[in-house]
């Protein structure tokens, strides 16, 4: 009978450990929403920034399941200042990898070959390109809001 106790008592403790984990570690959140004008195409992009003298800032983003996606897009994305300056300044494009969104095999594809080709390793990776097509840096989440990330961006873009 003690045996038994003993087992049981075990199995509560591990239990009430998996329950602590889902729920610290998940998100009831399922997406994030701001008024931005999001495209899906980095070639196009470019060629329209190249066009507009503006710069590409590409979101690497799991915007279903994302933490510090989410804490991203709350933060800055959503915020007027952001939108302001990106209306003004960028060219936005998404690259999605959500868990429960569905997607073709062509969007999967075309995202994962972009990912490779910037090395993204983890969620958010933003990639800010100059209005030339070139590269310039590579950053992701920062505290301090819309206004500290703008000044971030620039930083990269020399303005």
């Amino acid at each position: 009978m003690f045996n038994r106790r003993k087992k049981l008592k075990k199995l509560t403790l591990i239990l009430f450990a998996l329950l602590f984990l889902v729920v610290a570690c998940g998100d009831n959140k399922t997406q994030t929403s701001d008024n931005l004008n999001w495209t899906t195409n980095l070639e196009k992009a470019i060629e329209t920034a190249k066009a507009e003298n503006k710069a590409v800032l590409v979101n690497f983003t799991g915007s279903d399941w994302c933490k510090w996606c989410f804490k991203l897009s709350d933060e800055v994305f959503s915020q007027d200042e952001f939108n302001e300056y990106a209306d003004a300044n960028l060219i936005l494009v998404k690259v999605d990898f959500p868990r429960n969104i569905p997607q073709s095999d062509q969007t999967k594809a075309y995202n994962q070959s972009l990912a490779q080709k910037f090395g993204v390793q983890g969620f958010p990776t933003i990639i800010i390109i100059n209005s030339q097509g070139k590269p310039v840096a590579k950053t992701g989440y920062r505290e301090g809001g819309a206004v500290n990330y703008i000044n971030h961006i620039k930083s990269f873009l020399g303005s």
